[in-house]
């Protein structure tokens, strides 16, 4: 099954609520969001003494994503929201104007559900492991913030990239970021049940995590981590454009192959500069082009979204669906075609003649056509015949 949508509520949309954006990615024909936890507004306060022994979730008119203790700076335990609230403890609400509380997740929930519009979340995009240590605790909060968010709305991805690398060696960088991938699956895993993954998506920048080599390892080390297969991001980092179906279809198999056969793609068009350096387009105004890809999407049977973050987001969605289902129909043509063809006839060799037999009636000789009949000379008179007058 192949899925399209965009990154973020359509532009057409009138309203500017999720659920409104669910509503209109349906009525446009697609069947993806990518939901954008762009914006974090945290507001930290204790436990009121009202609110003791009620459930997190049961708070109306606030969106609760951490339950800690009162020691300041102690990150969330893994399932602390299906506790009942205690005294002395802590919780973090987020002023989001996608939601206000976990009843108005439930809602959006149960509207992409019927509509049949599959929901992933995208993380903040500022993530930082190795600067000061209050860099370090806030990306691993927004992250798992991002998880409970995913959770409630029925998200089954937490997509996020893992930032910059240490000023150390590379290799130790990459150790410690896959400690701290791993610790997040862990927590993701307990909290959500297992229902959100963490989605790891490369990066086109040399100084940031996220080489093709990095991510398919890294899901292939932490369980329950899942690579996203960002295009633009890679065509960026290994200056390349991926014009061949051909080029991309190891690709895809290694994606595949690494996230356990579903696909998670992003795509739009981008102009590539220097090193690091790449802006994201509209696709038809970009150096990545979709045709190839949808060759090679349609070629096998693959389980994928494809997610669009062009700066025209349900427009280009639309479009490379339009791409693909052209991509499918010649595909389906050139099977039908092949299949319904009739053998081709050969014509019956002609029966070989013995030696020394003539011809039938009426029928040339194969070998030789047939020598002209000679014309007899004429005859001539002799003078003593003549009579004489």
């Amino acid at each position: 099954m192949i899925r399209f949508g965009p990154a973020g509520i359509p532009l057409s949309c009138k309203g500017r609520t999720l659920r409104d954006g669910i509503a209109d990615v349906h009525h446009l024909g697609l069947t993806a969001l990518e939901v954008q936890f762009i914006k974090v507004n945290p507001l930290v306060r204790m436990v009121l003494d009202e609110e003791v022994g009620q459930l997190p979730k049961d708070l109306p008119l606030q969106l609760i994503v951490e339950v800690a203790s009162g020691k300041s700076g102690e990150l969330s335990e893994a399932g602390a929201l299906e506790h009942p609230l205690k005294r002395r403890g802590n919780l973090t609400a987020l002023t989001w104007s996608l939601a206000k509380d976990a009843a108005d997740l439930a809602l959006t929930r149960a509207l992409a559900k019927s509509l049949d519009v599959d929901l992933t979340l995208h993380a903040p995009y500022y993530v930082d492991f190795f600067g000061s240590e209050e860099s370090r605790d806030r990306s691993i909060r927004q992250i798992q913030w991002s998880g409970v968010l995913a959770s409630g709305l029925g998200a089954r991805l937490a997509v996020t990239h893992l930032g910059f690398y240490g000023t150390g060696d590379r290799e130790a960088s990459v150790a410690e970021l896959t400690g701290i991938a791993r610790d997040l699956t862990r927590w993701l895993e307990r909290t959500t049940k297992g229902s959100v993954r963490l989605g790891i998506e490369p990066s086109g920048h040399p100084d940031v995590f996220g080489s093709r080599e990095e991510v398919l390892e890294l899901a292939r080390t932490v369980k329950g981590i899942v690579p996203v297969l960002n295009l633009p991001h890679l065509a960026a980092r290994e200056r390349r454009t991926f014009d061949e179906p051909g080029a991309l279809e190891p690709l895809l198999t290694e994606f595949v192959d690494a996230s356990g056969g579903a696909l998670y793609l992003n795509f739009s068009g981008a102009d590539l500069y220097g090193t690091g350096e790449f802006r994201l387009t509209p696709i038809k105004r970009g150096e990545l082009r979709f045709d190839p890809l949808a060759e090679a999407l349609s070629d096998r049977d693959y389980d994928v979204t494809v997610i669009s973050s062009s700066p025209l987001l349900e427009h280009d969605a639309m479009y490379m669906k339009l791409l693909y289902e052209r991509a499918l129909t010649r595909r389906w043509a050139k099977r039908h075609q092949a299949a319904s063809r009739p053998p081709t006839a050969v014509a019956p060799a002609p029966p070989a003649r013995r030696s020394g037999s003539l011809p039938a009636s009426g029928a040339r000789s194969r070998l030789a056509p047939p020598k002209p009949r000679a014309r007899p000379a004429p005859r001539r008179r002799s003078h003593g015949s003549r009579s004489s007058r």
